[in-house]
């Protein structure tokens, strides 16, 4: 079958036998559950969206501790979020075979960052294994769980954008009936790995066990079939590389017609390095280029491992990100592979893209004859109301104030689509720690207004814990939940604020105001559609200095299911009102809102809704100075 790497990975799950599997959405990982959840009834396994990627891996751990196969997934960022359990379970062991699955994003195409999960395999000491193809993604997962198994151990299997979002051809295993049961024995020996008590305590023995995994893993990876070696017994250099920079290698080797001369030795087993095999074939050459996204990773572990051979098989010149051939940052692709091979090699490369086209092209770009297009939000989206009158109310307050933002759509604020409130944004729930910390400095002098910004899914994430915080201390703030009803960057995921699950089930949906009442914290509730509600309220809010405030902003993303293709108004613009640029308004509907669906007709020289774009949320007629801007209730 073609299928995507994502579903290439829960398909493995499938055909390994998982049981349980859960995680918090985020791209490129998403689709992984999305495509469990679709099989969890058919084949008997339990998938949950968890709060955050932590409880996720706790669910899943409990899942192993109870003899069943378990994973978790997550994108990179969640890493972090999961690794303070993640460091005490690579000490306290799992028992039914248990995988973690994190999706890096080289280039930061869908991510705040750009960061290596593989280091935390080498920090916690665990097995890392890396497929280079769908077809990889899917026999990897049967052959981690079952080296999990082996050694007891969570396993990482580490996928890229490239690889999770590519498509390729699969040839499809059987899926197995799971007929093991569910039972947490714990009331053997205290150090039974099996049915003894689980703690990643006494540190000294458990580490020392933890050693012995890696090992056993070791030798596990001396034969693993995802290892292999192609092209010339003696090459003139060897590639050593790993994921889907195997096939930019394969393919830069190819365009080059260098076959004769390049060997790649293709690593699916990436930490620890498997050093038998390392030997064999740094014996082949003198020369070596290392080549993987995006820090020198593997290249430093061969490296080391190198200068333990060296009296074998002699001392070597690598190549690759520490001399600067290769970038540490960022994709690669084929062409960077090919200039880095014919630079070692001294051969002629010729780009894809002529050294003229590239030039002219940038010409182009940079003399603006290319129309640009910035990040926005989307037509209707209740984030840039939101933001609107955040921006206007801190403007009336007129302290200097600003906003603590958080990762999700609303971070656009801080660029050209937004209106400039937001001034931080860090990990997910960072944004109402820090107001939380700036809301304790008035002893400092410090009087300006500080909010924060997150939105429903981000508040169960990592925003509880701060809002805790903050209400305890007694901060100065104001915290402003944009409920849009959804994971709504990721795909409409459901989170612990919904009355479903994964399943689509009705389960009980957690109440943000309720809540956040129950806490201590002044709480309101407000239609950001309606901004002058809404800016009553929040100048209220920000006015009034008693401790935290939480103002609840409600209202439906413009792609979610129950609104896309829905209109609530039908929009048009009065011509015999628009005064154009007469009005003084400085085109506040097209310049300053920014909304896609309203557009500035210069050979009329007034604003026309787009029709094709506009999705009929009406809050552009609430702005304009001359009411010129007219909506119809859609019957």
């Amino acid at each position: 079958m073609l299928l995507v790497g994502n579903e290439a990975i829960a398909r493995g799950a499938l055909e390994a036998g998982i049981s349980v599997a859960a995680a918090y959405p985020g791209t490129p990982a998403t689709e992984i559950m999305e495509n469990l959840s679709k099989a969890g009834k058919t084949h008997k396994l339990y998938v949950e969206w968890s709060a955050n990627e932590k409880v996720a891996m706790e669910v899943a751990a409990a899942g192993s501790y109870a003899g069943l196969r378990s994973l978790t997934a997550m994108k990179q960022c969640g890493v972090n979020v999961a690794a303070d359990f993640l460091v005490h379970l690579a000490l306290s062991g799992t028992r039914g075979g248990m995988i973690m699955i994190p999706c890096d994003d080289p280039g930061a195409i869908a991510s705040i960052n750009e960061e290596e999960s593989r280091l935390f395999a080498q920090l916690v000491e665990v097995p890392l294994i890396e497929p280079c193809d769908a077809q990889e993604a899917k026999d990897m997962i049967k052959y981690a769980v079952e080296l999990s198994e082996a050694i007891h151990n969570i396993v990482m299997v580490r996928s890229v954008t490239r690889l999770s979002h590519a498509s390729g051809t699969v040839l499809l295993g059987e899926i197995p009936e799971r007929t093991a049961k569910a039972e947490f024995k714990s009331k053997g020996f205290p150090l039974d790995p099996d049915e003894g008590v689980v703690m990643p305590m006494p540190v000294a023995f458990k580490h020392e066990s933890q050693q012995k995994k890696l090992e056993e893993a070791i030798q596990w990876f001396e034969s693993s079939p995802f290892n292999r070696y192609e092209g010339p017994d003696s090459p003139d250099l060897l590639i050593v590389t790993s994921s889907v920079c195997y096939l930019y290698s394969r393919e830069a080797v190819q365009r080059l017609g260098l076959t004769d001369r390049v060997g790649i030795l293709k690593l699916g087993t990436t930490w620890p390095l498997p050093p038998q095999l390392v030997e064999e074939n740094l014996r082949r050459t003198d020369r070596v280029l290392v080549v993987e996204e995006t820090l020198p990773v593997m290249e430093n572990s061969l490296k080391a491992l190198a200068m333990d051979l060296a009296g074998r098989t002699g001392i070597k010149t690598f190549y690759g990100k520490a001399d600067g051939l290769l970038p540490k940052v960022g994709e690669l692709n084929v062409e960077l592979v090919a200039g880095a091979v014919a630079r070692v090699l001294d051969v002629e490369h010729r780009p894809a893209a002529p050294a003229a086209y590239v030039e002219r092209a940038t010409e182009i770009i940079q003399g603006g004859a290319a129309p640009t297009r910035s990040l926005t939000f989307c037509p209707g989206c209740p984030h840039r109301a939101s933001l609107w009158s955040l921006q206007k109310v801190l403007e009336l307050d007129n302290r200097n104030g600003f906003v603590c933002g958080d990762i999700g759509c609303y971070g656009m604020d801080l660029f050209g689509s937004g209106y400039g409130a937001t001034r931080t944004i860090h990990a997910m729930g960072s944004g109402t720690g820090l107001a939380s910390g700036f809301g304790k400095l008035s002893d400092f002098g410090m009087d300006q207004t500080v909010l924060s910004v997150s939105g429903d899914s981000t508040f169960f994430h990592t925003v509880l814990p701060a809002l805790v915080n903050a209400i305890h201390n007694q901060a100065n703030i104001t915290v402003v939940v944009l409920d849009n009803s959804g994971t709504a960057m990721t795909g409409f995921q459901p989170h612990p604020g919904l009355p479903v699950d994964a399943f689509g089930k009705e389960v009980p949906a957690i109440d943000i105001a309720a809540v956040s009442r129950a806490m201590g914290a002044r709480v309101e509730t407000c239609d950001p559609f309606d901004p002058e509600e809404t800016q009553r309220i929040l100048l209220d809010l920000v006015e009034d200095e008693n401790g935290v405030k939480v103002l609840i902003l409600k209202q439906s993303c413009a792609l979610s299911p129950e609104k896309k293709g829905r209109k609530a108004y039908d929009v048009k613009v009065n011509d015999e009102l628009c005064l154009g640029q007469d009005c003084g308004c400085n085109r506040l509907c097209t310049r300053i809102l920014k909304c896609p669906g309203m557009v500035w007709d210069e050979a009329r020289g007034k604003a026309r809704v787009d029709e094709a774009l506009c999705v009929g949320c009406g809050f552009c007629a609430s702005i304009c100075p001359q009411g010129a801007i007219e909506k119809k209730e859609v019957a």
